[in-house]
């Protein structure tokens, strides 16, 4: 009875959410990305996809090619996320056993499916895609095949919006002839490595024998990425475990420069983090404060408490007594705060402030700085903060907000004292543009999520 392993992989998911929830982006070159100078794109559309812009790619390159078309949105993670995991819910209504490899894909093996032909896998694929864009809007491909490589393959030749079943009489003559970095596993230094013993293609290396492949590759990766390329693939598909370490991170504009900036960012990342961690619902052991240079050194700080616990303020103090600053390692471009040694229970201290309290030296206080004392814990009080344009007063363009009269929309472009408002929602198809003074009482910041105009299904969730 041959198994079936499905991978549903949500096509353009940053930008596809994007264009579900301002719709007058839909059909346009929708660039998901930071906007400073380090930027970088998190998600394309597929209408910039096709002329040239990709993930990963800096933000500057992707607006060169996509040229005067172009719409640059600052990342939501918020609608993202709430979009993510109403994808997800739907999907494991359908299946016993969810592996969700991140935001936007996972692997999935109906019982159902056992012994099922490839129409009928195609069938069962096409209504789940069916469902989830009546639901929610979102298209979605999916491949399958006889194990998890054929999946994520099929996937791949699924785009857009498609289903790719491989039977397992085909799987070898469409594997073999592939380029072998679309081996599962096999990364940049893996390739170079082939590369240099004359291996191209998937084929090549499932002619290797297995001792040339050990000589080459060592004895642990060798054989994994052999089997594979042999199209044996019995990985099962079980949820992933609890993760390790949860963590934040930001890399700033502009190099930190000061202890103030510092201080600010440590503060804003520690945060991110816990909130992650509340989520999450455990408590942390170990702080890690990881910091990323000018030139690009990085360097991590651990600190282990003798308990576990999600409580904000004794987790900054931690932070803040790892923290190295600018006038010790040079300017700084990226701060990261990690929660390691996760436990569900969490223990109550008899005296915690010991533990807030920053025990910072008198002598190393800069005057952009101070700190306040309070009943319990010495808290840092930041008086100045340049963290970047994003940060600054003001508008800024895509911008979520919110006004008495029009309802939710977004900023399309401020300047001249006055903000450019398209107010639309994905219920309301696209929407009409309004100008305010930038100083109008009336405009008011507005919640990301209101746009998924999903309200029912949030109350359900947060209640």
């Amino acid at each position: 009875m041959q198994r079936w392993v499905l991978h549903i992989d949500m096509d353009a998911f940053y930008a596809s959410v994007e264009q579900l929830t301002r719709p007058t982006l839909r059909g346009r070159p929708v660039l998901v990305a930071g906007v400073s100078g380090r930027g970088v794109v998190a998600g394309a559309s597929y209408e910039a996809r096709a002329l040239g812009a990709h993930s990963a790619m800096p933000t500057q390159l992707a607006a060169r090619l996509v040229g005067y078309s172009a719409v640059l949105v600052s990342p939501r993670r918020a609608v993202y996320s709430a979009a993510s995991r109403r994808v997800f819910e739907l999907v494991s209504a359908q299946v016993e056993v969810l592996e969700q490899l991140s935001i936007d894909e996972a692997f999935l093996e109906p019982e159902e499916l056992i012994g099922a032909d490839s129409a009928q896998v195609k069938k069962w694929a096409d209504d789940l895609r069916a469902l989830i864009y009546e639901e929610t809007g979102l298209p979605a491909s999916i491949g399958a095949g006889t194990g998890k490589q054929f999946a994520k393959i099929g996937s791949g030749e699924a785009k857009p919006a498609g289903t790719f079943v491989i039977p397992a009489d085909r799987q070898l003559a469409m594997l073999h002839p592939l380029e072998v970095a679309k081996l599962w596993g096999v990364g940049p230094v893996t390739q170079a490595k082939l590369s240099q013993i004359g291996i191209a293609t998937i084929g090549d290396l499932a002619a290797m024998t297995e001792k040339e492949v050990i000589i080459s590759l060592g004895g642990t990766i060798g054989p994994m990425l052999w089997r594979l390329a042999q199209g044996i693939d019995d990985r099962p598909v079980a949820p992933r475990a609890e993760a390790k370490q949860i963590s934040a991170e930001s890399t700033f504009p502009r190099d930190l420069n000061s202890r103030a900036q510092v201080d600010a960012a440590l503060c804003q990342v520690a945060e991110s983090a816990h909130r992650r961690l509340l989520i999450d619902g455990r408590g942390s052991r170990t702080v890690t404060v990881k910091l990323k240079m000018a030139d690009f050194h990085t360097e991590s700080r651990s600190a282990t408490l003798s308990y576990a616990t999600d409580d904000l303020a004794t987790l900054k103090a931690t932070a803040a007594r790892l923290v190295r600053y600018p006038d010790s390692v040079g300017p700084i471009r990226l701060v990261g705060v990690g929660y390691s040694g996760l436990e569900t229970a969490r223990q109550d201290v008899l005296f915690p402030e010991l533990d807030q309290q920053l025990l910072r030296n008198p002598s190393q206080a800069d005057d952009d700085f101070e700190t306040g004392v309070s009943d319990h814990a010495t808290e840092l009080t930041v008086t100045e903060v340049l963290l970047g344009d994003d940060e600054q007063a003001g508008w800024r363009a895509t911008q979520d907000v919110w006004h008495p009269k029009f309802g939710h929309g977004w900023v399309q472009g401020t300047g001249h004292g006055i903000v450019s408002v398209r107010f639309e929602t994905r219920a309301t198809g696209p929407g009409r543009t309004q100008t305010f003074q930038i100083d109008d009482s009336e405009l008011q910041p507005g919640d990301p999520l209101d746009s998924l105009a999903w309200e029912d299904w949030l109350a359900t969730t947060e209640s």
